[in-house]
């Protein structure tokens, strides 16, 4: 089958198997097979008229070809399987070519069952058809994520890497922040809530008919596991509670990573923390984001060892990372999870005001960890990054947040992604950096343009620095630029600076373990 570029029109059926297929450009047969086929029954009459109404409709205004099919049974064929020999046998397509785009989602229960008959055959096995299903339906958008730019930044601390998303925008933190407190409303509460899988959206809410779920049980709680239709990296799933309740660091959320990686030991599972300005950008919701990829942190070798009283059985240490890390590693994650429990205790109630870290101020907690998961051969593996959210009239989005003058690259939270050695940098950086390319290569004057200005500051800091620069090597270094400016955000973000009197201090806190 040959497919060409054309536009999709996004209708989607919640509980059947369906057939979709556009083309844009081409008149209608009028012995082309119906548009609406019921086989597996599961319409009333009123619905297949209304949807024969649709894709008429659909058919008339786009001069486009659309079908809607249901079947009881994929016969033992993967989705794009029998989507291909749907589409030829029944004739669907117009045109020499009998070109078009097809898209077939499985009901929720035969995506679950095929998911488990996958999974006694291996972890891996399943998540492979799980990942390739949501790419093939849609869900996610490989179409959008090509899009996006990507590029990596040697460090002192590792390969860092860097995106510029162009799929979501911009937040602003203190949006973030109001988004925990503000009343709850509507169906689904929130894009996390398990009702998402097949709705079929709103204004503000978008569609998911296309979403399926996968049930799975962690910490004896019913969870649901599902990858994100961006998808900032390989694999990159979030694994949510079944209900909607806010974000919490505790002892069961260590249960509940070290669950999963049994579950799934080739990904890694970690949490955002559960504070504003530190935490994600949903706190609304419990939810973890795991992955078959190795960040730059995970890469990250252990600076200092130390050794905690009453767990000498476990392996720690300090690790050569920006943010504030302790790494505890052992074959068993039990003694992690206790470990890690009482080193988050420890680090709620903890003051140390000559290192400007406070566990409270006015009765508002500002101590928490952002922990991430994984199973490294036959040991499981914990990191701790320490994070407050203290602000301060100097900072006042956050001392441990980006800094003012690093603004004009990155304004928003540092998540757990980030955490890990991702920047993900907002859409507006594309446009912003071809400008800039082209003013600096013609010396124009950066502040005389209202959207460059806010970069003029860091243009004149670091072009003394390339003598070498061209027009040929001008995106490169402005790349290699920006993952510096992420490199210092990581640094910022950090409640332990990697000095010498940073280091003392962050072993200060070690010793009160």
């Amino acid at each position: 089958m040959k497919k060409t570029k054309m536009k999709i029109m996004s209708l989607l059926l919640s509980m059947v198997l369906f057939l979709f297929v556009p083309f844009l450009n081409i008149q209608a047969a009028s012995n082309h097979p119906a548009r609406l086929v019921d086989q597996a029954e599961l319409l009333t009459a009123e619905e297949q008229q209304q949807i024969q109404a649709k894709l008429d409709e659909v058919s008339e205004l786009h001069h486009c070809d659309a079908v809607v099919m249901t079947v009881n049974s994929l016969e033992g064929k993967t989705a794009t399987e029998y989507a291909d020999d749907a589409f030829d046998y029944d004739g669907y397509g117009l045109g020499e070519d009998k070109a078009g785009i097809l898209f077939l989602v499985p009901r929720p229960a035969q995506v679950i069952g095929t998911f488990k008959e996958l999974y006694k055959e291996s972890p891996v096995k399943a998540t492979d058809y799980y990942y390739k299903l949501s790419q093939d339906t849609n869900y996610i958008r490989r179409y959008r994520i090509k899009k996006d730019i990507r590029w990596k930044v040697p460090s002192q601390y590792g390969d860092i890497d860097i995106s510029i998303n162009l799929s979501k925008p911009e937040k602003d933190p203190k949006a973030i922040a109001a988004a925990k407190l503000a009343k709850q409303s509507g169906y689904p509460k929130c894009l996390l809530c398990r009702q998402n899988e097949g709705y079929a959206g709103r204004v503000n809410h978008p569609a998911r008919q296309n979403h399926r779920i996968i049930p799975i049980t962690v910490n004896g709680t019913q969870w649901g596991f599902q990858y994100s239709p961006y998808v900032y990296y390989n694999e990159h799933c979030i694994v949510f509670n079944g209900e909607h309740i806010p974000m919490k660091i505790e002892k069961a959320t260590f249960v509940k990573l070290f669950d999963f990686i049994k579950l799934f030991p080739h990904y890694f599972l970690g949490s955002n923390a559960d504070l504003p300005i530190v935490g994600g950008s949903i706190l609304s919701h419990d939810h973890y984001q795991g992955g078959n990829y190795q960040f730059a942190m995970a890469k990250a070798p252990i600076e200092k060892h130390v050794e905690i009283p009453g767990y000498e059985d476990v392996e720690a240490g300090i690790v050569k990372w920006p943010l504030s890390v302790l790494r505890i590693r052992c074959k068993d994650e039990k003694r992690l999870i206790d470990l890690a429990d009482h080193v988050l205790g420890a680090w709620r109630g903890y003051t140390d005001a000559d290192a400007n870290i406070f566990a409270e101020t006015d009765g508002e907690p500002h101590n928490t960890i952002t922990p991430i998961a994984r199973k490294v051969g036959d040991m499981f593996e914990l990191d701790l990054a320490l994070r407050n959210n203290l602000t301060t009239d100097e900072y006042p989005l956050g001392v441990y947040h980006p800094h003012a003058e690093k603004h004009n690259i990155k304004k928003e939270n540092i998540g757990l992604i980030e955490v890990m050695g991702l920047a993900i940098l907002p859409a507006r950086l594309k446009t912003e950096l071809q400008d800039l390319a082209d003013y600096i290569i013609e010396k124009k004057d950066i502040r005389s343009n209202e959207a460059l200005e806010k970069h003029a500051d860091w243009v004149e800091s670091f072009l003394p620095k390339h003598p070498e620069l061209n027009k040929d090597n001008v995106m490169d270094i402005l790349k290699e630029e920006v993952g510096h400016v992420f490199v210092g955000v990581l640094e910022d973000a950090g409640v332990y600076k990697c000095t010498p009197e940073g280091r003392e201090a962050f072993m200060r806190f070690i010793a009160t373990l």
